[in-house]
């Protein structure tokens, strides 16, 4: 079974600390909150997790069945959402999914597209152009682009940020059920959103 263990994390940027004596256990089915005013490293911490950035201290360990993992082996089963990733505003919905899949190796069909677009409340919008989405629809689309993915290992930063109540509604629901079947950690102040987690990880107090 894939297993992340984060081992006694620091992060320093200088004389800065951003926080140290991080440590977490997860496996598929299970999920944490990364919690923590402005400012405290939850979108650090998130891109340590990832392999994006180094700890100043401490370890980050994927593994699988006892074996440790290399970068390319639990990145490409990992997927990210956040307000700050960028999509492509002169590419449609259907364009922008076909890209991000074979960014990742994968041919996807037209019937996987508009799955995952109905999932997300944007069903009929992929022949529309991203420009013209609204900022709660290219959210809305992020998570298409992970949901395409079917990641084991599922990162989301901010999970509500952009979204009315009706798209707030629809990534609850997407959390719920990636909860079951992937690693899933979020990142968030969230009452409503980190009451789904099963853990906590508190940063900044």
């Amino acid at each position: 079974m894939l297993k992340l263990e984060i081992d006694k994390l620091a992060k320093w940027f200088g004389q800065r600390k951003i926080f140290e004596d991080i440590n977490l256990t997860l496996e598929i089915g299970q999920s944490a909150a990364i919690i923590g005013p402005n400012g405290s490293g939850k979108t650090t911490l998130l891109r340590l997790i990832m392999g994006l950035s180094y700890p100043t201290r401490g370890e980050v360990i994927f593994s699988e069945d006892g074996k440790k993992l290399d970068f390319d082996g639990y990145r490409k089963r990992m997927a990210l959402v956040s307000p700050y990733l960028s999509l492509y505003d002169a590419l449609t919905g259907f364009e922008n999914l076909r890209f991000f899949a074979k960014v990742d190796g994968r041919a996807v069909s037209n019937d996987e597209m508009n799955e995952v677009l109905e999932k997300v409340g944007l069903g009929g919008r992929g022949e529309d152009f991203v420009g013209a989405y609204s900022t709660g629809m290219k959210q809305r689309l992020k998570y298409a682009v992970a949901l395409l993915k079917d990641p084991a290992i599922f990162l989301v930063d901010e999970p509500s940020a952009n979204l009315d109540e009706s798209g707030r509604n629809i990534v609850r629901g997407i959390i719920r059920a990636k909860k079951k079947d992937s690693l899933l950690i979020l990142a968030t102040n969230e009452k409503e959103e980190y009451e789904l987690a099963g853990q906590f990880c508190q940063l900044g107090g």
